[in-house]
């Protein structure tokens, strides 16, 4: 091995004798925790062994960058690394989109010194930890089906009594994936409950599930009736290739992330607001200023739209504040 402490993502894939993009996957949803050395991504022998035996599993986090210490002491059981970034004032970023990734990047590149973890769970999943001050920023894209709005009623129902600020992110169009030509006719909500359209969702607590299911109830639609309803996978990259691969005929799910998987077409339903939600006191911290002047410079910008899909008009912009 190339360090008795860590291992790569090729020897784990070697040892649990599957492909290195699967090693990624698992990564990406959480399933084995990672720890970023640098440019290199690491994964720790009891990280790992964790995963393979799953009563000794923790919370899943993902290291965006480690603090600056001795490498074993992630090791020991009584070590934490959500509890060490947090007491020394860092930053726990919480979200699934690419972007979150880009800017840890950018904030540590603007700060050697940047401590932040990248955890990646849903929208609904990452306020709970909000409340719960495991993680202390989030980024949302949760619809309200009663006021039409994009996350502020979430933030005023999950964490009451709290004074939050929601600074956007980026805009995004949502929709639905389905075959060249669509050849189901699929344009509307109501066409995923035609005979013979097969479904993939995604899972509780995402922001595509909140925005399916507070569809289905303002259009009074039973969940059971459409097939596939309890098919879920953990991305919008996997949804489009099960509809791309003839697993499904339909599935919901950003306009990036068709662009990104072939024989699949996109079928657009809204524009959607992704947010980063963090509490008020904590923007008087440096690290959470570095957010913010990353979010507002024009190099960070230009590589959103670099990427094409992410509409960065009011990106940096405080949308609300309690």
């Amino acid at each position: 091995m190339t360090d008795p402490l860590f291992y790569t993502p090729d020897e784990v894939a070697k040892i649990l004798k599957i492909s290195k993009g699967t090693v990624y996957e698992l990564v990406k949803r959480g399933e084995i925790p990672s720890y970023r050395v640098g440019k290199k991504m690491r994964i720790s022998p009891s990280d790992l062994e964790a995963y393979i035996n799953p009563s000794q599993r923790s919370q899943r986090v993902h290291i965006s960058s480690t603090p600056e210490s001795n490498p074993s002491t992630f090791s020991s059981p009584s070590f934490s690394i959500e509890k060490y970034v947090l007491e020394n004032k860092g930053v726990i970023l919480c979200g699934q989109d690419i972007v979150l990734d880009i800017l840890s990047r950018y904030l540590e590149r603007k700060n050697p010194m940047f401590r932040s973890l990248r955890s990646y769970v849903g929208s609904l999943d990452g306020l709970f930890a909000l409340y719960r001050e495991t993680v202390n920023a989030v980024a949302v894209h949760l619809w309200d089906g009663e006021t039409g709005e994009y996350n502020i009623p979430y933030v005023r129902r999950f964490l009451p009594g709290q004074r939050a600020v929601i600074v956007n992110l980026f805009y995004r169009k949502v929709g639905f994936f389905v075959a060249p030509g669509n050849p189901k006719n699929i344009i509307d909500w109501e066409d995923i409950v035609k005979p013979g359209v097969r479904f993939v969702n995604r899972e509780k607590g995402s922001g595509t599930r909140v925005l399916l299911d507070e569809k289905l109830r303002i259009l009074e639609i039973d969940s059971r009736c459409i097939e596939g309803y309890t098919n879920e996978e953990m991305s919008h990259i996997a949804v489009a290739s099960a509809v791309a691969r003839e697993l499904a005929d339909v599935g919901v799910g950003t306009e990036k992330a068709a662009l990104q998987v072939p024989e699949v077409e996109f079928i657009p339903l809204q524009k959607e607001r992704y947010d980063l939600v963090m509490y008020k006191h904590d923007l008087e911290r440096p690290h959470f200023q570095t957010i913010l002047d990353v979010l507002h410079s024009q190099e960070f910008l230009d590589e959103l739209k670099g990427l094409g899909g992410y509409d960065t008009n009011d990106t940096g912009k405080i949308i609300f504040e309690n």
